[in-house]
């Protein structure tokens, strides 16, 4: 039997939740409680829809991994929380978690420190489009891609290739969020750049390329087929790969990012022009994620990966002394 890792102390995995990406965070969450009781962790699992989570601290946890994707896991509020209990969690905190949850606050701050990222129009649910669509497309072109901005695993998003197609997708995106983000839609190759750490020590992993089966890296692509292609690393030029791993670190860090997190890019076909779509500050960890694939290519297994990000909780917060 594995000796009980006592450093860590008495650790909450904290999984499931609220948000529309429950279904993924259980996945994530089961897998990296599994990895840390194997390293002998004193790891428990902790739902925030099913337990109230203030129980964290009468129960005496002493630090909480977040396995929760979406709102009210990975948006500020959840790390507001854990601040207020004085319990130290992985990954970014509560302005960088918010900030990078709002992609559209995302796109500001990115575009704000010269980063390339697509053009892009943001409307109210409700909107009329009829009389905005001539402007919208002459904006932005054709096709665009819907989404909603506080959402993940691509639910509620969606691509338009004709004009006629935008006030259904705005519709979907609604159903979501408060908002629909609309942006021009750059077509080429899909990548991904995790990073690992914070501030001058923090790290860029070897890129990920994703090949879509259907050509559409959705919700089913990302967590149900199995036909959706993985190159780890990405087949790309050592210049273009230092340009992207460069790119991704300064979002990052733009942000306010800690702990760990992943970029998407999106690079361009015809002129290989990189774009940066999103930030995640708490990505999945299932047997379809891409942090853990990118750590493998790098040489960390994804048991070390989980002791490792662990071992990097804090609190964000400096408390006034004296």
């Amino acid at each position: 039997m594995t000796a009980v890792n006592h450093n860590l102390g008495k650790v909450a995995v904290l999984f499931g939740g609220v948000s529309a990406e429950r279904e993924v965070s259980i996945k994530s969450g089961t897998m990296v409680h599994a990895a840390l009781v194997r390293q002998g962790v004193d790891a428990h699992l902790f739902d925030t829809k099913e337990q109230n989570i203030f129980d964290l601290k009468t129960q005496g946890f002493d630090r909480v991994f977040i396995a929760l994707h979406g709102r009210f896991g990975e948006d500020g509020t959840l790390q507001g929380a854990l601040e207020l209990m004085g319990l130290p969690y992985t990954g970014s905190g509560v302005l960088a978690s918010a900030l990078a949850m709002n992609k559209v606050r995302t796109k500001q701050v990115w575009l704000q420190s010269g980063l390339v990222s697509p053009a892009y129009r943001v409307l109210p649910r409700g909107t009329d489009i009829a009389p905005l669509l001539d402007a919208i497309v002459a904006e932005l072109g054709l096709p665009m891609f819907v989404k909603p901005p506080h959402e993940g695993s691509s639910l509620g998003a969606g691509k338009v290739s004709q004009a006629s197609e935008l006030q259904a997708a705005c519709e979907l995106a609604w159903k979501y969020d408060t908002h629909a983000l609309i942006e021009e839609c750059v077509e080429g190759r899909e990548l991904t750049c995790a990073i690992l750490g914070s501030g001058a020590n923090a790290v860029a992993l070897p890129i990920v390329e994703i090949k879509a089966a259907s050509g559409n890296y959705d919700f089913d692509a990302k967590y149900k087929k199995d036909n959706t292609v993985y190159v780890c690393p990405a087949e790309l030029s050592t210049e273009q790969t230092a340009t992207i791993q460069k790119m991704a670190l300064d979002a990052y860090l733009a942000l306010g990012c800690s702990g760990w997190g992943r970029g998407d890019v999106l690079l361009r076909a015809g002129d290989e022009k990189p774009f940066l779509l999103e930030m995640n500050t708490s990505p999945g960890m299932t047997d379809h994620s891409l942090v853990p694939m990118a750590a493998r290519t790098y040489g960390i297994e994804y048991e070390q990966l989980v002791v490792r990000v662990l071992a990097d909780a804090r609190l964000h917060i400096q408390k006034d002394v004296g």
